[in-house]
């Protein structure tokens, strides 16, 4: 293998030495002799050179390009994650603006700080004080419904409880007006610990899974109408009142924006604000309610199916002339199945009819609300321009001048 290796290197000596040679007698030959010579050499021997020099420069140019093209993807699906991040963003504050516009006036809008301390898990820093008008125990809201209450407040910035502490209480109802009860926050652990309780629930006053829970606007300090959370399960009664799970309206974890609620906006109410979500949330748990009903009307159903074999059984043991009366009972009882899916189907349609009368007559009562707003600032402006373009009233000057001076009264002596 040496002695090859060897050979092989003489050889490529040898070719080197060659090309040299002929790199000289070409070069020495006159110009009409040298041009013919390394045209045809070009077109020879040199034509797999050329070749491998070619595709050597397509390969770099590949390579570059295949670079270039990696930095133009990856920018491209950084821009995308970027766009994602910016969708996200402008969605939350167009909430946030739709809620600003509901509520029209009376608010502070403010953004919420998240500390990752040990204690502050339980409260907001918001970047709103005193001198932006809020003030202590106002509530805190967002749109989609309750984050907390203000508990202390700086010139420049405040703190707020959210619903997780363990002194939050807030007065609530469900939307269909049906119970009440003292909505706080659930002592459990793990993913638990992010849930509701509604306590002090009647016994008679049974809740519904889905049913939505609202303020009620008992105690002064949270308006009627702002959403709480929703009923998932029923927890253990204490004998005399009930208890019940709500999954929140509002995750502190997606809490960036929030609305903070002045006294006197609190004491107006900010019951339409949230009418549309309410009225839904009420038309659901009817068309729930209404199903079920239609559910135990089937349940009650299935015994008078059940006595129809029987009846027929007992029938052909009798005799031919008693088998007659039977037949009308059941098509009695195979009709009723029917009747009660169309009573809850009737319901439904009864339900959702509701709720889109009511959708509509409130967005036609804030449409008339802010139509006669503005027709009264029209008219106000409007009186302002005419009594400044209205002449003032000549004055009188010739009785000014003639009337006769007033005497003073005479003096007793």
């Amino acid at each position: 293998m040496a002695r090859a290796s060897r050979l092989d290197s003489r050889f490529d000596t040898a070719l080197f030495a060659l090309c040299v040679f002929l790199a000289i007698v070409v070069h020495g030959l006159p110009d009409h002799l040298r041009e013919p010579l390394t045209r045809s050499l070009r077109q020879t021997v040199l034509v797999p050179l050329v070749a491998l020099q070619h595709n050597a420069g397509l390969s770099r140019a590949a390579w570059l390009a295949h670079g270039e093209t990696a930095r133009v993807e990856d920018s491209v699906s950084l821009q995308a994650m970027r766009t994602l991040a910016l969708e996200s963003e402008n969605e939350r504050l167009r909430r946030v603006l739709g809620l600003g516009g509901k509520l029209q006036w009376g608010f502070v809008p403010a953004e919420a700080l998240h500390s990752g301390a040990v204690g502050d898990e339980y409260t907001l820093t918001l970047s709103a004080g005193s001198n932006a008008g809020v003030r202590p125990f106002s509530p805190v809201v967002a749109p989609d419904g309750l984050v907390g209450m203000v508990q202390t407040v700086d010139p420049r910035m405040s703190i707020a409880i959210i619903w997780t502490h363990p002194d939050f209480r807030v007065s609530a109802r469900t939307a269909d007006r049906s119970a009440f009860g003292i909505v706080q926050a659930h002592e459990g652990s793990g993913s638990d610990r992010y849930l509701l309780e509604l306590r002090g629930v009647p016994v008679r006053s049974e809740i519904k899974k889905g049913t939505l829970v609202v303020s009620s606007g008992l105690g002064g300090v949270y308006p009627e109408g702002i959403p709480i959370g929703t009923i998932i399960d029923t927890l253990r009664s204490d004998g005399y009142a009930r208890k019940y799970l709500l999954r929140p309206a509002v995750m502190p974890s997606d809490v960036l924006s929030v609305m903070i609620l002045q006294p006197q906006r609190a004491t107006a109410g900010v019951t339409p604000v949230w009418a549309a979500t309410v009225a839904a949330a009420d038309s659901v748990a009817r068309a729930s309610a209404a199903a079920d009903s239609a559910a135990a009307a089937r349940a009650a159903g299935a015994p008078a199916r059940a006595i129809v074999p029987d009846s027929a059984s007992a029938a052909g043991t009798q005799p031919a002339r008693a088998a007659a009366p039977n037949v009308p009972a059941a098509e009695s009882a195979t009709t009723a199945v029917p009747n009660a899916d169309s009573i809850a189907a009737a319901a439904r349609a009864r339900a959702a009819r509701r709720a889109h009368r009511d959708s509509v007559r409130a967005d036609s009562t804030r449409r008339a609300n802010s139509d006669s707003a503005r027709q009264a600032r029209t008219d106000s402006v409007r009186r302002a321009l005419i009594e400044s373009a209205r002449p003032a009233p000549p004055v009188d000057t010739s009785r000014r001048d003639t009337a006769r001076p007033v005497t003073p009264p005479p003096t007793q002596r």
